[in-house]
């Protein structure tokens, strides 16, 4: 068993790794300042001696008192909502120079340190589906330059810690994911969708609702991290970690609301600044290297994914 670092361990994917970790028996310490995550994520594991929590956040060095074998460095707001306006340049410092810290710190225990890089980093794509080769189209100075370009700069410094001072990376680009432990006012789409559904709200659709993205089930997702991270030592990716059924928002607002409450109608609103038109990846190099592709359907996990909103909401 190892002794393994979670930066964002209360977030959304954070939580689910840690509570995935201390099931395989792993000594797990959740690193996070809760900014957007929660301690009610990770309640449960505080009665666990295999589990610590260290409140820190990641634009300051950290430090660890015991050998840390690996590092799972999650840690930054994920959804507009969190990084967008006054939170932009938090979450550019969390990104590159929390990369730092991290990297400085796998430096310093000799651990294998994985980064959760984003399809944002493809920004609106002009090539689809998305390979890793890809370079993309992403706006430098955009509202979501912050979290886009922050992720690029990321990718950057874990390579160069690697070519240059030896650390061992890992780096995987991850497609919209949804699931239990989502926070209900994190503004994704999925928990969106469902919690005004569950509310007997009219479902809010920006733009046309004709765009599309790609929804991955956060327990598959959680299986391809691990799978990176404890892939051979000379595959660093990136490599894509996402589902490629694509599907229309529309068509999503549509299967969510014939699962809640069937009354509900679609409202739609305009389409926000810089929202990429197309999304899904190609996950052939993950297949082919990881033995890895998703394998729970939209439908039965979106059905998981309401039953958790519905406690969370107490509907």
């Amino acid at each position: 068993m190892k002794t393994i670092l979670v930066t964002g361990g209360t977030g959304f994917l954070g939580s689910n790794l840690c509570h995935r970790l201390v099931k395989d028996g792993h000594d797990v310490v959740c690193v996070d300042n809760n900014y957007t995550g929660r301690m009610e994520n990770v309640a449960d594991l505080l009665q666990y001696q295999n589990f610590t929590f260290m409140e820190h956040n990641v634009i300051y060095p950290i430090e660890i008192d015991r050998k840390i074998d690996q590092i799972y460095n999650l840690a930054c707001p994920a959804s507009p909502i969190s990084y967008q306006g006054h939170h932009s340049i938090e979450t550019t410092l969390t990104c590159v120079v929390g990369a730092v810290n991290v990297l400085e710190l796998a430096k310093k225990h000799k651990a294998t340190v994985l980064q959760t890089s984003t399809s944002e980093v493809y920004g609106e794509p002009l090539e689809h589906p998305q390979t890793e080769n890809y370079r993309g189209n992403v706006n430098p100075i955009g509202i979501r330059a912050c979290y886009d370009e922050g992720k690029r700069c990321a990718e950057s410094l874990f390579f160069d810690y690697h070519r240059y001072e030896g650390v061992d990376v890992k780096v995987v680009r991850i497609f919209n994911t949804y699931g239990p432990y989502m926070n209900p006012k994190d503004g994704r789409v999925i928990s969106n969708f469902i919690c005004q559904a569950l509310k007997g709200q009219n479902i809010s659709v920006y733009g046309d609702g004709l765009h599309t993205r790609s929804f991955c089930y956060v327990e598959d997702l959680i299986n391809g991290l691990i799978l990176m991270m404890n892939s051979s030592k000379e595959f660093i990716g990136p490599v894509n970690l996402g589902n490629p059924s694509e599907t229309t928002i529309k068509a999503l607002a549509e299967k969510i609301i014939q699962k809640i409450n069937s009354n509900l109608k679609i409202e739609y609103k305009d389409v926000p600044s810089d929202d990429p038109t197309r999304r899904r990846p190609d996950i052939s190099l993950a297949l082919e290297k990881l033995g890895w592709q998703p394998n729970i359907q939209l439908d039965e996990g979106l059905d998981q994914t309401i039953s958790y909103l519905k406690k969370q909401l107490n509907i």
